[in-house]
C-alpha cells in the first residue's frame, strides 16, 4: 500500500505502508503518518520519543483542518499538543487520572483517547462533547467545563484512592495560568499540601484564559518566565508541594523527562509548563483573543471567514457593551466589573473608554460579587457582568453582601437561556429559579435590543432600590436599528403585545419574538382569539397585569427559555394559587427538568419543543 501525504513542516514522500499497526509494531518504520494508527494511548507508547514531534505535527495539522471547517476552541488545544502527547505518553492513562481544568484544551486528549474518527462532531448536535465527559469516555476522569475545579477533584481522588489501598495510582490535575488565580483553586491547594496523596498539579502557562490573565500572580508567573524571580518556587513550596520547572512546554524531551522524575516524587508535586496558546498557526499565536474560539477559517492562512465577523445587527453583548460607554460618559458613578470575560461580555468596550472604572477581576466570580458591594456601598453603581452559567458560582455572595444588605449592584447576565455548542456546563438555564426567591432581587428580561438599551439606562437614573438582575441570550439581536433615544421602562411594568379573546400567551425575554412570529403566521380568525403579553419583570410580577388576564382568560401559556422548575411559569402559578384564581387551565413551556446537551441553537429547541415549529403546534391545540 502506497501513498504520499503532505504534513506541516514534514517532508512529502511517497512510503511503503504496513497493512496494519500490528505489522510495525513499535512504529519504527512508519514515516508516513503516525496518527492513522493511533487510536488510543496504548498505541502512542509504541512511537519512538524521536518520532513524537511528527506526530505533534499531525495533531496540529488535524485539529486545524477539523476546526476550519466545523469551530470550536482552537488556541487552547493548539497549545496543549506537546503536553498532551507526553502525559499519555509517561501515565497509565485511564488507571491514571488526568482532569483537564475547564477542557478548552482537552481536543488532543480527546484525539488520543479513541475518539478521533468522530472529532468532527465536537460540540455538534448527537457528537461528542467540546469539553470532557465521565459517560463519554474512561479517559475522562471528571466532568469539567467551568474553571478551577481540576485540583479539588484530583485531589478527592488521590485521597480515596488511599483510603481503598491503591496510593500508587497517580492524579494529575492540568490547570491553565488563568485558572489557578480563582480562590477554589487556592483552596485546593492549600488543602493538598497540608496531605500525602499522590497528586500532580501541572501549570499550563500561557499567559492567558479567554483574554489574557490578570493579577499579581500573573505578574509572579511572567517574572519566573523571564529568569526575574529569584525565588521562583517559593509560593507552591511554601504550600509543601514538590516544585519542578519552569519546562518549555513544547520540548517533547524536556516534559517526558520532568514528567517521569515527578512519577518517582511522593506526595504532592507541582510542574510548571510555558506554553503559547495557538501554537502551529500563525494567525492563532498572533490573535490569542480571537482565534480561542475563531469559527470558520482557512487552514492554510488562518484567515477568518468574512461571514463571521460582517453582520450590521450587533450581539446582545455588544448593545451592553456599547451602552455602557455612553451611560458611563455623563454618570461618574457608574463602573463595570467582569470576572474573565472582558470580551465575551464587550465590556472591553467600557474599560478601553474607561480604564479607571472598568475592572477584569479575573477568573473570581464570588470576589467580583463582592466587590461590587463593597462599591455599592460606597455610593458607586457597579454593573457586575458574567454569564449566567458562572454566576451560579457566587450565590453566598449575592445574598449575603448585596441582597441581605440591599445593595444597588446592577447583574448583567449574558448567555441566559441556551447556548448552543458548549452544551449543559454552559446553559444559562438556571437563574431566574435561584435568584427569584431572594428577597430584594428584581429580574428583568429584555424582550430586544431597546429593551435591554434603556434598562440600562433606567437603573442608573435615581438611586437604585434594589438589586436587579438582567438576563439576555447569547447572539445577535432581532434588527440593525437599536440605538435610539433612551426610554425610562417602568418597574415592574409588563407590555401587551397583542389582544385577543380566547388564549393568553405570556412569555419573557427574547422568546416573546418568536411568539409574536407565531402568531402573526396564523389565520386570522385563530390570530383574533389570541392574546400576548410579554411580562419583562419576572420578579416583581406586574400584579395589575395578571389579574385583569386571569379575569379574562382561562386559559393561559407560559413560555420562557428558562427550566420550567422554578422559572417563570412556577412564578405564575404561585400568583394564581396566592389569589384563588381556580378552574383555570395553565401550561408552562420550557426547558425540562433535564441538563440539555450541546449542539446548535436549532437543533437543542426542536429537542425539547422549544422551535416554532412545535410552539405553533401547542398554540393551536390550545385553541
Amino acid at each position: 500500500m502506497a501513498f504520499s501525504t503532505k504534513i506541516s513542516g514534514v517532508k512529502n514522500t511517497l512510503y511503503r505502508m504496513p497493512t496494519t499497526c500490528r505489522d510495525c509494531r513499535n512504529f519504527e518504520s512508519v514515516k508516513e503518518s503516525l496518527l492513522k494508527y493511533i487510536t488510543n494511548p496504548e498505541d502512542l507508547k509504541k512511537v519512538s520519543a524521536a518520532q513524537l514531534p511528527i506526530l505533534a505535527k499531525e495533531l496540529r495539522a488535524f485539529i486545524i483542518n477539523v476546526l476550519s471547517t466545523k469551530k470550536g476552541h482552537l488556541g487552547a488545544s493548539l497549545g496543549v499538543v506537546e503536553l498532551t502527547l507526553a502525559l499519555h505518553y509517561v501515565f497509565d492513562t485511564p488507571k491514571d487520572r488526568l482532569i483537564w481544568d475547564v477542557g478548552h484544551q482537552a481536543y488532543v486528549h480527546k484525539i488520543l483517547t479513541g475518539r478521533k474518527d468522530v472529532f468532527h462532531t465536537q460540540r455538534q448536535f448527537g457528537g461528542i462533547s467540546g469539553f470532557p465527559k465521565k459517560s463519554e469516555s474512561a479517559y475522562d476522569a471528571f466532568g469539567t467545563g467551568h474553571s478551577s475545579t481540576s485540583i479539588s477533584a484530583a485531589l478527592g481522588m488521590a485521597m480515596a484512592a488511599q483510603i481503598k489501598g491503591a496510593p500508587e495510582r497517580q492524579h494529575i490535575a492540568i490547570i491553565g495560568d488563568a485558572s489557578i488565580a480563582a480562590g477554589m483553586a487556592f483552596e485546593g491547594l492549600n488543602h493538598a499540601g497540608a496531605t500525602t496523596a499522590n497528586l500532580l498539579v501541572v501549570l499550563n502557562d500561557n499567559s492567558m484564559g479567554i483574554d489574557p490573565s490578570v493579577g499579581a500572580l500573573k505578574e509572579h508567573l511572567m517574572k519566573t518566565k523571564t529568569g526575574q524571580n529569584s525565588q521562583q518556587n517559593s509560593l507552591v513550596e511554601s504550600l509543601n508541594f514538590y516544585y519542578s520547572g519552569p519546562v518549555d512546554g513544547h520540548d517533547l524531551p524536556a516534559l517526558i523527562s520532568a514528567l517521569k522524575n515527578l512519577k518517582t516524587v511522593k506526595g504532592p508535586k507541582f510542574l510548571h509548563v510555558i506554553t503559547t496558546k495557538g501554537k502551529g498557526l500563525k494567525k492563532a499565536e498572533q490573535d490569542q483573543v480571537t482565534y480561542h474560539a475563531p469559527g470558520k477559517f482557512d487552514k492554510i492562512t488562518g484567515e477568518i471567514d468574512s461571514q463571521n465577523t460582517v453582520n450590521e445587527i450587533p450581539k446582545y453583548q455588544d448593545v451592553f457593551g456599547l451602552t455602557m460607554v455612553e451611560l458611563a460618559k455623563n454618570n461618574p458613578n457608574i463602573v463595570g466589573i467582569t470576572p474573565a470575560m472582558p470580551t465575551g461580555s464587550s465590556l472591553k468596550f467600557m474599560m478601553d473608554a474607561f480604564p479607571e472604572r472598568a475592572f477584569d477581576v479575573g477568573i473570581s466570580e464570588q470576589h467580583a460579587v463582592t466587590l461590587a458591594a463593597g462599591m455599592a456601598s460606597e455610593g458607586m453603581l457597579p454593573y457586575c457582568a458574567i454569564y449566567a452559567t458562572f454566576l451560579q458560582r457566587s450565590y453566598d455572595q449575592i445574598i449575603h453582601d448585596v441582597a441581605l444588605q440591599n445593595l444597588p449592584v446592577v447583574f448583567c447576565l449574558d448567555r441566559a437561556g441556551l447556548v448552543g455548542e458548549d452544551g449543559a456546563t454552559h446553559h444559562g438555564i438556571f437563574d431566574i429559579g435561584f435568584l427569584r426567591c431572594i428577597p430584594n432581587m428584581v429580574l428583568f428580561a429584555p424582550m430586544n435590543a431597546r429593551d435591554l438599551r434603556n434598562i440600562l439606562y433606567t437603573v442608573q437614573l435615581k438611586t437604585l432600590p434594589h438589586p436587579i438582575a438582567i438576563r439576555y441570550p447569547r447572539g445577535r439581536a432581532e434588527v440593525a436599528d437599536w440605538r435610539g433615544p433612551f426610554e425610562e421602562i417602568p418597574l415592574g411594568k409588563g407590555r401587551v403585545e397583542k389582544e385577543g379573546d380566547t388564549l393568553a400567551l405570556l412569555s419573557i425575554g427574547t422568546l416573546g419574538n418568536t411568539i409574536n412570529s407565531i402568531v402573526n403566521d396564523l389565520p386570522a380568525a385563530e390570530q383574533s382569539k389570541i392574546a400576548h403579553y410579554n411580562l419583562l419583570f419576572i420578579k416583581p410580577l406586574d400584579t395589575k397585569l395578571l389579574h385583569s388576564i386571569f379575569v379574562k382568560f382561562k386559559q393561559i401559556m407560559t413560555f420562557e427559555d428558562h427550566a420550567v422548575k422554578g422559572g417563570f411559569g412556577s412564578a405564575v402559578l404561585e400568583f394564581a394559587q396566592e389569589n384563588n384564581y381556580a378552574n383555570h387551565e395553565i401550561e408552562i413551556i420550557g426547558i425540562p427538568d433535564a441538563f440539555v446537551e450541546h449542539g446548535s441553537l436549532e437543533d437543542l429547541k426542536k429537542s425539547i419543543g422549544l422551535d416554532a415549529k412545535t410552539l405553533k403546534e401547542k398554540i393551536q391545540n390550545k385553541l
